[in-house]
């Protein structure tokens, strides 16, 4: 179908402003793109706080949707390419997975390349993962109700969490949440061809997002840069969101594939006339609240089964 006229809307503005992720340096881009995104969500507690990281201080930020003992908690890994995003840009989207899913939501500030090439990130996200389960009775969270969540780059951190919590044992997710997620470094699918520029997210920015990251070519065949390419059997239930006018769109649908052919119950939602980074932009996007809604019902049937 055409491009949603609300989504439209949003591109057009994107380009008069001359919003590019390509052209520039990365602390010029966090520069443009590291703003919290306005809300209208708020929540009992939202607390900022550190945690020990591989190499050192983690920030991360906890929202609570209320005060019950024992809530079900979602690690939440923001996008950006592993190269921009912080706990601003995506304070809004927290709040909406706190607030419609009715669960706790952690959300990390992991290092960012290229000052931290890979796998920084991706120990990060496990590290955070793995310090919510072992301080679950002070967090006020439930260890047997823990998912994680993650939209582009953060949705690669949370499949890449997905499959170390599987493989190590240590931590029993009840679900994974991937927005438009970055699935596979060698990806050479029709999607990053048909959609390679027009919609904010162009197939030359996420080339400009792999080498920032990657620290040379045999790190994008490394199963914690690629999980497509991981053994994704045991791995957590997952929720996959696509757009259909993303280069990333097909590699997120191949992995909803590779999951379901592992015997993983996947639930997938493809959005007809969306682009990256929709989801969090439902002040403009109705459709964008509809992804809200169906994602929070699968985190609540989730931790309502387990």
């Amino acid at each position: 179908m055409p491009v949603d006229p609300q989504a439209q809307v949003v591109l057009d503005l994107l380009r008069d402003v001359g919003f590019t992720f390509t052209g520039q340096t990365p602390e010029e881009l966090r520069a443009l793109a590291d703003n919290p995104t306005p809300t209208t969500i708020e929540l009992p507690s939202v607390v900022d706080r550190t945690i020990p990281g591989p190499a050192g201080e983690l920030p991360i930020r906890i929202y609570r949707p209320s005060d019950e003992p024992a809530l079900p908690v979602t690690v939440f890994f923001h996008g950006g390419g592993w190269v921009i995003g912080n706990l601003e840009s995506h304070d809004h989207m927290c709040r909406v997975l706190a607030s419609k899913a009715e669960c706790v939501v952690v959300a990390v500030d992991y290092r960012l390349a290229p000052e931290a090439k890979f796998p920084a990130a991706a120990d990060d996200a496990v590290a955070a993962l793995e310090w919510v389960v072992d301080n679950a009775a002070d967090l006020g969270v439930d260890v047997d109700r823990v998912a994680v969540a993650g939209d582009s780059a953060g949705g690669n951190l949370a499949a890449v969490v997905a499959v170390h919590a599987a493989a190590s044992g240590r931590v029993e997710l009840v679900q994974q949440v991937l927005l438009y997620p970055v699935t596979d470094g060698t990806c050479d699918r029709p999607s990053i061809h048909d959609n390679a520029e027009g919609y904010m997210l162009t197939t030359e920015g996420m080339e400009w997002f792999h080498e920032n990251y990657s620290r040379d070519a045999s790190d994008r065949t490394d199963p914690r840069y690629s999980p497509i390419l991981a053994e994704l059997r045991g791995v957590a239930p997952a929720v996959v969101v696509t757009a259909e006018y993303d280069p990333l769109r097909d590699q997120g649908r191949a992995y909803g594939e590779a999951l379901t052919a592992a015997g993983v119950e996947v639930e997938y939602h493809e959005f007809d006339g969306m682009f990256h980074g929709f989801f969090s932009m439902d002040a403009s996007i109705d459709v964008a609240g509809d992804a809200q809604d169906r994602v929070a019902a699968a985190l609540r049937a989730a931790f309502a089964t387990s």
